[in-house]
């Protein structure tokens, strides 16, 4: 059996729908929401998304199908908001343990497998460089839910779209905190975003996008006022979150305003932050669609853990050194209005071997604590 998960339009689907006789097929029913974060899929039901709107076995359907086929209008380097969203919601699919392959910190296999993934991405005057983009994405994505790539296929679909041109962004204004995390109140997005206000001399203001998906119109009158924009996010996926995307899709069409310095403070769970370098390039494709200039930002890894010391030790010792470095050549470069460059930064003299070590005993210890036998989190659907 195979699944096919795709964006189309159903006019567009119906020429292709006979390709996919009697494979699974999953679309955009208008009902789908995203990831909350919440791991509800590890340590509560595992293998199985908490959310039921259709889409909560997405790790189940992975598994069964033989083969995959993805096809996503080209977004900033990688899938559109719903395909993304799919993607986010089939973390089941993998374990919570971490263990290292090639060099890098991924998630333990649910299934002893190895799904082959097929690509298809279509949209308008794909280049070379961004047809290489979306193969260095989708690698990303296959090894962290440890499938591998088939193949990747482009296909051109009508002219492309040209940005407005902009007013400059002023000198001196607002700079605007937009949180794209759905754990907005609670998470790393938040810490983070929260030490990063308190070392900007200029006036701030802070936006959670999770409280304005119904109406992202809500938006515009904080969008417009500030002359910088930093998206305060997490990582899901090897890229945007998908909240983050469907926000970046609807900024194309109904953002009328001047353009914007944009800046990133993203976090991972993952040991190594150069694993979030497919996230920059997506912030930096959107900037080029929109005429905003791209600043560049700070990216922490082991996000979990500098996210706890963060709220109970003094910010800038211990692990969290390389991050508060991190954060005050961010504010420097807001504040003077320069580029702060891709800023990496990973829990200062702390292994990853001890790292991996302590993230795995407190999966054991959260299912626990969830009336969950640690043997469970390992449960195969």
């Amino acid at each position: 059996m195979g699944l096919v998960i795709h964006d189309l339009t159903p006019e567009a689907w119906e020429p292709v729908r006979r390709d996919y006789a009697g494979w699974t097929v999953v679309s955009d029913t208008g009902t789908i929401r995203p990831c909350t974060g919440c791991f509800g899929c590890w340590n509560r039901t595992p293998g199985k998304c908490v959310i039921r709107d259709g889409y909560e076995n997405m790790g189940e359907l992975i598994h069964k199908a033989d083969r995959v086929t993805v096809i996503s209008r080209y977004t900033f380097g990688g899938f559109s908001g719903f395909v993304k969203n799919v993607f986010d919601r089939c973390l089941g699919y993998v374990l919570p343990q971490f263990e290292v392959v090639g060099g890098e910190t991924h998630h333990k296999k649910r299934y002893e497998e190895n799904k082959p993934f097929t690509f298809v991405f279509y949209g308008a005057a794909l280049s070379e460089e961004k047809e290489n983009s979306a193969r260095r994405y989708v690698k990303a994505v296959c090894a962290n839910i440890r499938g591998h790539v088939r193949e990747v296929r482009f296909a051109e679909n009508g002219p492309a779209a040209q940005s407005a041109p902009r007013p400059a962004p002023s000198e001196v204004g607002k700079v605007l905190l937009l949180n794209g995390s759905m754990r907005h109140r609670s998470g790393n997005s938040a810490a983070l975003a929260d030490r990063l206000a308190a070392s900007l001399s200029r006036e701030t203001r802070s936006a959670a996008l999770t409280e304005h998906l119904a109406d992202l119109s809500a938006l515009l009158p904080a969008l417009e006022e500030a002359s910088d924009l930093v998206l305060c996010l997490p990582l899901y996926v090897d890229g945007l979150p998908s909240q983050v995307i469907r926000f970046m899709e609807w900024s194309l069409g109904e953002y009328r305003g001047g353009a914007k310095r944009v800046y990133v403070l993203a976090n991972m769970g993952l040991y190594e932050s150069s694993q979030l370098t497919n996230l920059f390039e997506a912030v930096r494709q959107w900037c080029a669609a929109m005429g905003f200039e791209y600043r560049g930002g700070l990216g922490v890894s082991a996000g979990e853990l500098i996210g706890a010391l963060i709220r109970h030790t003094p910010f800038g010792l211990g692990p969290t050194a390389a991050a508060a470095r991190g954060v005050a050549r961010l504010a420097e470069a807001i504040g003077a209005e320069t580029d702060a460059g891709e800023i990496l930064a990973g829990p200062t003299a702390f292994p990853r071997r001890l790292y991996i070590l302590i993230a795995n005993r407190n999966w054991n210890r959260t299912a626990r604590k969830n009336g969950i036998r640690p043997q469970d989190l390992y449960r195969r659907l």
